[in-house]
């Protein structure tokens, strides 16, 4: 298994270039498949409100995923779960694509897949994808920039780092 060390790392634009066009494929394959029920729905979205590092969203209330391009964020409700989780793959910070007839997360740039939950499958990355810490305040999901968590070196907060609705 290769570490990547010869691979470049993507600047800021590269990366912001890379979310857009992963987000127009997957609106475009959502709009040309109407009729097909897909198992976890994405949208674009923002926060509702900041305050500090603290982002505010709505709690979904169907499953789904909600790409928030601005602040790097994936929200995610999946099994009576809501997860937020950064952007980008942890194997090299390319922003990650949903994948909707495998029901999954890819990597473009490595083929690492997770879960809807964001735990790792396969591919190059060795961790499941980072977890902010969230909470539930009323209808809102509460979402805590600073506080990212590595399946790899915090176990116990990256598999607290949900809400059950």
């Amino acid at each position: 298994m290769s570490d990547c060390t010869d691979c470049p790392a993507p600047g800021r634009r590269q990366f912001l270039r890379e979310v857009t066009a992963a987000v127009a494929a997957v609106m475009a394959a959502l709009s040309a498949t109407p009729s097909e029920a897909h198992a976890l729905p994405l949208s674009l979205g923002s926060a509702l409100g900041v305050l500090g590092d603290e982002l505010t969203y709505p709690v979904p209330t169907a499953d789904g995923a909600t790409i928030d391009r601005e602040n790097e964020v994936i929200v995610v409700r999946w099994k009576g779960e809501v997860y937020a989780f950064a952007l980008s793959c942890p194997h090299q910070n390319t922003a990650l694509r949903w994948m909707d007839a495998d029901t999954r997360f890819q990597c473009p740039k490595h083929k690492s897949k997770y879960q809807p939950d964001g735990t790792f499958i396969s591919g190059r990355a060795t961790r499941s994808m980072d977890r902010f810490a969230v909470r539930k305040n009323g209808k809102n999901l509460v979402v805590n920039v600073a506080r990212l968590y590595r399946n790899d070196k915090q176990a116990a907060d990256w598999a607290a780092a949900k809400v059950e609705v």
